[in-house]
């Protein structure tokens, strides 16, 4: 006398097999969900503090021991483009013409205090040896040299880009190297007109 055969393993002849109905189910559901990663910007990555105020944490000025450590209060009444970088992040480098342009642009515009540097996880030499070297883009760059900051915001690593309104909060948030494409599509509409 044979024993019963489960119909999960396949049943008696005649009956439907379950196992390789789950398996195909399974499958697709597995395709489903990495077709729809595929179709996402790596570059915008949900950040939980969108539309929050940026941290409430002041930090040292780069290259200037002596000025008080300056926070969101100080910035508050203008719109910012607060940039991450570091001297020994490669991408930074890439991105640092941009950077250097948009700058400019801002200066041109009597703006040039809404370019903000953030220093992170660097030695303060190699910071001001760097921007020394390649230009300095920024009307002040702060220090996050413990990387407490990063962390506030969520950051993934170097280069990130947040721009904040006048009153503090976090409009938008770029992950990876900045092109002059990406600071007009994204950046500037954001500052607006100097708010």
């Amino acid at each position: 006398m044979n024993a019963p055969v489960s119909p999960i393993d396949g049943g008696p002849p005649g009956r439907p097999r379950l196992l390789p109905w789950l398996a195909g189910l399974g499958a697709l559901a597995l395709l489903g969900v990495l077709a729809i990663g595929l179709t996402r910007d790596p570059h915008e990555l949900p950040s939980t503090r969108i539309g929050k105020p940026w941290p409430a944490v002041t930090l040292p000025v780069l290259g200037d021991a002596a000025a008080a450590p300056v926070g969101p209060a100080q910035w508050r009444g203008r719109a910012r483009i607060v940039n991450l970088w570091a001297s020994w992040c490669g991408t930074c480098r890439e991105e640092h013409p941009a950077l250097m342009s948009l700058a400019a642009t801002l200066r041109a515009q009597g703006r040039a205090d809404q370019l903000v540097g953030l220093n992170y996880k660097d030695r303060a030499a190699d910071a001001g040896d760097w921007l020394a070297r390649l230009g300095d883009p920024f009307s002040m760059s702060l220090v996050d040299a413990d990387g407490r900051m990063a962390i506030e915001l969520g950051v993934y690593g170097a280069p990130e880009t947040f721009v904040i309104d006048a009153q503090g909060v976090i409009l938008h948030r770029h992950v990876g190297a900045l092109t002059p494409e990406i600071i007009a599509r994204e950046l500037l509409p954001r500052l607006g007109s100097g708010s």
